[in-house]
């Protein structure tokens, strides 16, 4: 084994999306239902919402 050690492996650029998506995974499911659902309803608006901005700039780029 020329100078490879196994204790050390390279992160991927997938792990620190896993990494975020277990953190949120545990942080909800210690949350009441109503809170789920607030939460998750804001954040698809917002998501919604940036995603019209996105358009929209788009859109007006192009004219």
């Amino acid at each position: 084994m020329d100078g490879i050690v196994t204790g050390q492996v390279l992160a991927s650029r997938w792990d620190a999306v896993y990494g975020v998506g277990v953190f949120l995974r545990v942080l909800f499911g210690t949350l009441p239902a109503w809170a789920k659902w607030i939460i998750s309803g804001l954040l698809g608006a917002a998501a919604l919402w940036e995603g019209y901005r996105w358009w929209s700039r788009r859109r007006e780029a192009v004219r």
